[in-house]
């Protein structure tokens, strides 16, 4: 028990610590959005990395290599564990907004990174503004912002699992050209997920794929990228398993 409480104490430090951080971030935006999206992004991956250290999460990162650093893209991943979001926000080379669920919109301070770091928070009962979240994410990208999504919708509670991924988050890359990237996160849910409320020492894989292009798909698949882009990610992640002997 002694990781989970030492997280959450970190947790609590940090935000009412980081206070005059926003304060100073609101007066940078105020000038100039860039530096505030830069460099909201470097205190939040410092954050981020100490969640991960004080939680006794090691990642092994492979593909790399195919996440460009000179333009935004979508990331795409399968998700089983809220440390999804810390284990690939650490690695974005720029600012990436991931869209949220709308009921994070509930927790002060906590929100108001998020916000600076370009989270988008979507209601997943309400279609028309589901629609209106992926407008705003078509206009992040076009202003060279990368949005990550985990399209299951939910955090998958069966191990060695998929769920559909929604085919609607796609449109993001399909309209503006941009890149998605598959990311597929293996052993993350073992981290605290699988045995809650405990903590547990784990070592996670992450692998990037190569970078997916629309209108370079054949015609079925630019139809349903999601259903494209799952397979990969399925195939990446059995290949881990197989590795991994489980």
């Amino acid at each position: 028990m002694i990781r989970i409480l030492l997280v959450a104490l970190f947790v609590v430090l940090f935000l009412v610590c980081s206070i005059p951080l926003l304060i100073a971030e609101w007066i940078i935006g105020k000038y100039n959005m860039d530096l505030k999206s830069r460099s909201s992004l470097a205190i939040v991956k410092w954050a981020f990395r100490m969640v991960l250290f004080l939680s006794g999460t090691t990642v092994t990162v492979r593909g790399e290599e195919n996440v460009p650093k000179d333009t935004p893209v979508l990331y795409i991943g399968n998700h089983r564990s809220y440390f999804d979001i810390l284990i690939t926000y650490i690695r974005v080379p720029r600012p990436t907004g991931y869209i949220a669920k709308r009921e994070m919109l509930k927790w002060p301070l906590l929100v108001s990174w998020m916000k600076n770091l370009h989270c988008l928070f979507l209601d997943r009962e309400d279609v028309k503004q589901g629609l209106k979240i992926i407008l705003t994410a078509i206009e992040k990208v076009q202003s060279g912002i990368s949005i990550c999504i985990f399209p299951e919708g939910t955090r998958n509670r069966v191990n060695h699992t998929f769920m559909d991924f929604h085919e609607g988050s796609f449109k993001i890359a399909s309209k503006t050209g941009c890149p998605i990237i598959p990311m597929t996160l293996y052993n993350s849910a073992d981290i605290f997920e699988d045995h809650l409320p405990r903590i547990k020492r784990t070592h996670v894989i992450l692998e990037y794929g190569k970078p997916i292009y629309v209108k370079n798909l054949p015609r079925q698949d630019q139809k349903k990228p999601g259903a494209y882009t799952k397979n990969i990610i399925m195939d990446t992640y059995a290949k881990i398993k197989e590795e991994a002997g489980t």
